[in-house]
């Protein structure tokens, strides 16, 4: 899956969310379709951020990082050998260093027991494991292109850890995770999570099989994702809260239609050698 993942030309991952319909139509300025059909193509892009460890989000997105790690084959604890941890800064291990990151883990990479509340995670594990277990009774694994979502409400305390399963081999780890506000109303909620399993994501294809594009939360064309969970913003359509995992091959184009008023689109570029948006190159 890796070997073919990276073979394509551009990658981009992006997240589509709904802000609240402020102001009133009648104020604006009418102009004919031909003048807004040219007006839109000079803004198709608003702003473009070099990308860091963490990723600048648009409301209701609080967060998303991407880790990608490249971990050692794993001992018998499915732990990195501890002298591979010799001048590391262990609890806040954040600095890459040989090619990998303990995080706030001590044996096993990762990230123990910690609260969230008012929000929700979403993790979309590329490749490797994470096992989780959290306060209501919770625990699983899950790994290799699914995806968790996680409800906290009114208050849930978790783990994740990235387990090195593989003794013989190296462990490769890549992962998204987002946090998504949640409305007033649903702060308070009881926790929840849901699994979207990687057999369960549509996928759609485009351009002669050279588009292909992981829905998440949302729709492409016709094509709907599993259901959120039932308090989440992404459970109201009128929200139009999506996330997409979009690979192109070389010379692949994708046209996505229009949205509507009041809504932020952000692409994340972060594998390939060009890409395209409109009339824009944007670097990488």
């Amino acid at each position: 899956m890796s070997e073919q993942r990276r073979s394509f030309i551009g990658k981009m991952i992006a997240g589509f969310a709904a802000l609240p319909l402020l102001g009133a139509t009648g104020s604006k300025q009418k102009h004919s379709s031909e003048e807004k059909e040219e007006e839109k193509m000079k803004n198709i892009i608003k702003r473009t951020r070099a990308l860091g460890f963490q990723w600048e989000t648009a409301d209701p997105f609080l967060f998303c990082v991407h880790h990608e790690d490249k971990y050692p084959a794993g001992n018998e604890e499915m732990a990195p050998d501890p002298e591979s941890l010799k001048g590391r800064h262990i609890g806040q291990d954040f600095i890459l260093k040989d090619g990998w990151r303990m995080y706030h883990g001590s044996t096993i990479p990762g990230f123990p027991g910690h609260p969230h509340r008012g929000f929700e995670t979403i993790t979309v594990v590329r490749e490797g494991v994470v096992d989780h277990a959290d306060s209501t009774g919770a625990a699983g694994r899950y790994g290799n292109g699914d995806v968790q979502w996680m409800t906290a409400g009114k208050g849930v305390q978790h783990s994740e850890m990235f387990p090195l399963i593989h003794s013989d081999k190296g462990n490769d780890m890549e992962l998204f995770q987002i946090w998504l506000n949640l409305p007033k109303k649903s702060k308070m909620v009881e926790p929840h999570f849901k699994m979207l399993w990687q057999e369960d994501l549509p996928i759609v294809s485009l351009d002669q099989d050279r588009v292909r594009i992981e829905v998440i939360a949302g729709k492409i064309n016709s094509q709907l994702a599993p259901s959120p969970p039932p308090n989440s913003w992404a459970s109201d359509e009128e929200n139009a809260v999506g996330v997409f995992n979009i690979h192109l091959d070389p010379d692949g184009s994708f046209e996505l239609g229009a949205a509507g008023e009041g809504i932020n689109r952000t692409v994340y570029y972060y594998e390939g050698n060009d890409l395209a948006i409109g009339e824009e190159m944007i670097p990488h």
